[in-house]
Formats: C-alpha cells, sequence, structure tokens
C-alpha cells in the first residue's frame, strides 16, 4: 500500500468531540446537503473518523465505520472533505488512506462508498487509491442525482496491488 505524502505542516489524528464545529463548517461550505452536527456525532467512537489539522485547526475530515454484515466485516467510508482552502495538497488522500488502513485493523475485508456521478474529482481519488465502482444507485441523493457505488478489497490494497494507480 503507497502511503501519500502529508505537508509537513498537516497532522492526521483521531477526530474528537471539540472538533466537530470546525468539521461541521467544512462539510457546510463543502456539500449542498450537509450532514447536520448531531450525524458526525454518531461516529465520534469510530477508528476511521479522522481529521487533519494545521497550526490547531481542523482542515479535514473522513467519516469511516465498520459493520459486521453476513459474517464478514464491511468498512463504509461515509463522508470526506477538504477545507477548500488547503485541497490539492494531499490531504484527502492522506486522510481515506488512514481511515482504510484505521478500518483494516478494525477487521474490514471490503470497503464500500457512494460518490455522486459528476464528483470527477473524488472519483479519481477513490480510483487511485484503489476503489472500483460496483454499481450506480438512480436518484441516491436528494436532488436526484445517481450515486456510484465503488468497492475496494482491503486484501489487495494491503498487497499493494491497487494501493495507488497513479504512481
Amino acid at each position: 500500500m503507497a502511503v501519500p505524502t502529508l505537508p509537513a505542516d498537516v497532522t492526521i489524528r483521531g477526530v474528537e468531540q471539540s472538533d466537530l464545529g470546525a468539521v461541521v463548517e467544512i462539510e457546510r461550505t463543502a456539500f449542498g446537503q450537509p450532514w447536520p452536527y448531531t450525524a458526525f456525532e454518531q461516529f465520534l467512537d469510530e477508528p476511521g473518523f479522522l481529521v487533519a489539522s494545521r497550526a490547531g485547526a481542523v482542515v479535514g475530515y473522513v467519516v469511516g465505520d465498520v459493520t459486521p454484515n453476513f459474517g464478514r466485516e464491511i468498512g463504509h467510508v461515509k463522508d470526506l472533505a477538504v477545507a477548500a482552502a488547503a485541497r490539492r495538497r494531499g490531504i484527502g488522500r492522506s486522510l481515506l488512506v488512514q481511515s482504510l488502513a484505521a478500518m483494516a485493523v478494525e477487521g474490514a475485508e471490503v470497503v464500500k462508498l457512494e460518490v455522486r456521478e459528476s464528483n470527477d474529482a473524488a472519483k479519481t481519488l477513490y480510483r487511485d487509491v484503489g476503489f472500483d465502482v460496483a454499481r450506480r444507485v438512480p436518484g441516491y441523493y436528494r436532488d436526484g442525482e445517481d450515486a456510484l457505488v465503488m468497492v475496494l478489497d482491503v486484501d489487495e490494497w494491503r498487497a499493494g496491488d491497487a494501493g495507488d494507480r497513479s504512481a
């Protein structure tokens, strides 16, 4: 698995309750249909919920969890965003990779996510890290846009077969 280079002034760590205000603020500026504060609170104890910070300020986050599904642990990347001023520095990729690693430690065999069909930047990131499109879900988002469900095989990713396709 290829580990992305994180800017020297950025650290990634587990989320804390005190981070949620900044997380919600990034969420509101990044998405037209943002999650409410209470949605983030539900995932506070998840090892895959991480924040990136620079000079003490949260500049990005990822929400991931692991749930059992018919005897198989499934990871789910639920949300990922980086503040506009901090984008294009590898922070989103680093958050995603570290969240995947945390979910793998928790036993996830497969990780899935949903992404807007029109979100080319996110789709490129996810493909580069090792996700493949599994299916389309028509009208998944409230505005009627379709979602692509993308999946990653954790064993392949750990072996480096799909860890960074852009290299």
